[in-house]
């Protein structure tokens, strides 16, 4: 009976050695192999076989979840999706394009406007009128008294004015 190592076994199988710890560990119990006094693996041909059948078999599975072919109601269900997602994108350009084309509009309104006020003489509504008495810098006569009584201000810069 031959005997291998888990580094052996590892580099045979291109696995690591934690690797290779946890397929014995998954093992069914006859087929884990036996502990010598100094507690390490005794490892003979039958359990290197077991090793490598239960490494094939996880490797094929792993292989055929990645390439399970996509359902047809899925595929299905996603095309309808996409096709969806294609007329929302087709309306926002169209309203996209819309909401360009009035600004350029509202813009060319805007600047004909401008032009046609700073060209023509100012007119009666641009001119204040003379009896108006709504400006709030004239003095009235219940708000101004014609004498301004002016206290030196304190604050933090005071003691550069002396």
């Amino acid at each position: 009976m031959a005997s291998k190592t888990i580094s052996s076994i590892a580099k045979e199988l291109n696995l690591s050695r934690a690797r290779v710890y946890q397929i014995i560990d998954m093992l069914d119990d006859n087929e884990k192999p036996l502990k010598d006094s100094n507690e390490r693996y005794v490892i003979d041909d039958s359990v290197v076989n077991a090793i490598r059948k239960y490494y094939a078999n996880s490797n094929t599975k792993t292989k055929q979840e990645k390439t399970l072919p996509i359902d047809d109601k899925v595929l299905d269900i996603m095309r309808r999706q996409l096709d969806e997602k294609d007329r929302q994108i087709e309306k926002l350009t169209q309203l996209l394009s819309q909401q360009q084309q009035l600004n350029l509009s509202t813009n060319r309104q805007n600047e004909k406007l401008l032009d046609t006020t700073t060209n023509n003489a100012p007119s009666q509504d641009d001119n204040p009128l003379k009896n108006d008495h709504t400006d709030v810098s004239e003095p009235t006569e219940g708000n101004y008294k014609g004498v301004e009584n002016k206290t030196p201000k304190k604050g933090l810069f005071s003691w550069l004015r002396r």
